[in-house]
């Protein structure tokens, strides 16, 4: 049987280089500030690959952190790492299925045009079908012992073709609990909970809780300068609970939280707007 180029390669001397002589490169993405550079890959046979490899010390601890992760976490709606290979200087290079799909971040001066944006625009049904993919998703994470950490907006891969969520680098995730032996923990101010920027403070599920209420609401929101709530009544409380400042006053778990939005499903319509 013919090795596949990508997924039975163990070493390579420069990744770029090799990648040009298998396939096509049609995507590149050289400025992230991950310390990574991430390639889109079109092989012969017409099968897209992505491959993100480490170019620093930094990128490689959160590369080897990411491997351990999807090795314990395995999720439909979680791009997976399927395989990785030694890149020559000490690193590694991941190797991912290729997915049609827009990130929902967007810069701030196209908040109001980008692909959030239109997200935004769609019907309430296909945005909580989208909420309901995210919540499964943290339901696989927290059964296998792992915390959320660096999830925003720049994770949210969204196939406005399929109305299809995926996942896409959680590399910061963590098994968990755990006490955070740092200033604070990376991610988007607009996703991190309080205990995220506390040495010594104990990062748990409430923690997950809390970055998935961050996402409800911004998913669930309208476009435009004054965002405006598209759900129930009922269900914008639970999204309020899930960021409370104190994780006390938070769901204890991601399986609770689900639990009490899917229940909510009961209560009266969401808006169609």
């Amino acid at each position: 049987m013919t090795p596949h180029p990508l997924l039975d390669i163990a070493e390579v001397a420069r990744t770029e280089p090799y990648l040009r002589t298998v396939g096509e490169v049609f995507r590149a993405f050289r400025e992230q500030d991950s310390g990574c550079v991430s390639y889109g890959v079109r092989l012969a046979d017409g099968e897209r690959w992505f491959v993100k490899e480490a170019t620093t010390d930094a990128a490689q601890q959160s590369l080897s952190r990411a491997w351990a992760f999807h090795r314990a976490v395995r999720h439909p709606v979680i791009v997976p790492q399927l395989h990785r290979f030694a890149t020559g200087d000490g690193r590694t290079a991941a190797v991912m299925p290729w997915h049609h799909g827009e990130l929902l971040y967007s810069p701030a001066r196209l908040r109001h045009a980008g692909p959030l944006a239109r997200f935004r625009a769609l019907p309430v049904p296909r945005v909580l079908r989208a909420v309901d993919r995210l919540l499964d998703a943290h339901l696989a994470v927290e059964a296998a012992g792992f915390v959320a950490v660096d999830l925003y907006d720049g994770a949210f891969l969204y196939d406005f073709d399929a109305g299809e969520l995926h996942l896409i680098d959680l590399d910061e995730y963590r098994p968990g609990p755990f006490v955070l032996q740092a200033d604070r923990l990376p991610g988007s101010r607009r996703f991190m909970a309080p205990e995220e920027w506390q040495r010594g403070s104990t990062i748990d599920t409430r923690t997950t809780v809390h970055a998935l209420g961050r996402a409800i609401r911004l998913l669930m929101n309208t476009a435009g300068e004054e965002p405006a709530w598209r759900g129930t009544a009922a269900r914008l409380a639970l999204a309020e609970r899930a960021t409370r400042t104190e994780p006390a006053e938070r769901f204890t778990t991601v399986a609770e939280l689900t639990a009490a939005w899917r229940g909510s499903a009961h209560g009266a319509p969401d808006s169609a707007a």
